[in-house]
């Protein structure tokens, strides 16, 4: 009997997880199905009791669920725990256990793929979210200086830098500001690394063609990271490239956590070239 494998969010028309998961169930020939699971706010009971029938292995959580998972799974693995946000479970007999893949995703895009080291470094944060939280708590962990988020609704960044205060070593700092000119202008004018963690400038999104940050605070000392990756190249991308400044897309980053899913799921070191190749096709059709 084939097992399968859901993908948790609301919408889910710019997704291509179930291209690239699939593509790595079919490099091993395992009889698993990467399926969307499109589900409203309100409905994720209903989701999680099709994640407890006999034929599924777990599933992966995106936006807007990754935050309200956490209190609706049997247990939350570490980090998970500690970064407020759940974005993989795995099936352990009708048991639903909760990690959090993100924040190993991005650290090693942010890292290896284009060799940037967050220790001593000024970092702004874009959204206050489910993967802003994974993002934000490892960039803590690897020695950030200093960590601005900037949200649109100030109370979740003060929220989150509040959750963050307890990670802080002696030296490092946090604040929280209002989405407005002046913050802006004020966290950009010093920082090493900017990271979108917002959905504006996704395809089929309400910010479709839109970039969080005018062009005007974007300079050439700055590494600028869109954690969209549909499109490839984001209007923020674009306008950063143009300034001068060294870019990394959403791509990797989302490779890297569904390959560390698809680990935990089967067992077996993910085919990275094989979910790359696949991505890149579907993007580019």
């Amino acid at each position: 009997m084939a097992k399968h494998v859901g993908l948790i969010g609301y919408p889910l028309k710019h997704s291509i997880s179930a291209v690239f998961q699939q593509a790595g169930f079919d490099h091993y020939k395992l009889d698993i199905r990467y399926q969307a699971w499109e589900t409203k706010p309100g409905r994720l009971e209903a989701t999680l009791e099709r994640l407890r029938q006999p034929d599924t292995l777990g599933a992966n959580v995106t936006v807007p669920h990754k935050e309200a998972m956490l209190l609706l799974l049997d247990r939350v693995e570490e980090p998970a725990q500690q970064i407020g946000a759940v974005n993989t479970i795995i099936k352990a007999g009708r048991k639903l256990v909760g990690y959090n893949t993100d924040a190993h995703g991005f650290m090693r895009a942010l890292r290896g793929d284009v060799g940037f080291d967050p220790r001593d470094r000024w970092v702004v944060i874009l959204g206050a979210g489910g993967v802003a939280r994974a993002v934000a708590f490892t960039l803590i962990k690897s020695g950030a200086t200093q960590l601005t988020i900037i949200n649109r609704t100030l109370e979740r960044a003060e929220a989150l830098s509040l959750d963050l205060t307890v990670s802080l070593d002696e030296g490092q700092g946090l604040a929280a500001l209002a989405w407005e000119e002046r913050s802006f202008r004020q966290a950009l004018g010093q920082c090493d690394l900017v990271v979108n963690c917002t959905t504006i400038g996704m395809k089929h999104g309400a910010g479709e063609g839109q970039s969080p940050v005018d062009a005007k605070f974007l300079t050439k000392d700055m590494l600028v990271c869109d954690l969209v990756y549909n499109p490839l190249e984001t209007p923020l991308l674009k306008m950063a490239a143009a300034a001068g400044a060294q870019t990394l897309g959403g791509l990797p980053m989302l490779i890297y956590q569904g390959a560390a899913a698809f680990e935990l799921w089967t067992g077996r070191q993910a085919p990275i070239d094989v979910m790359f190749n696949a991505a890149r096709r579907a993007l580019e059709a």
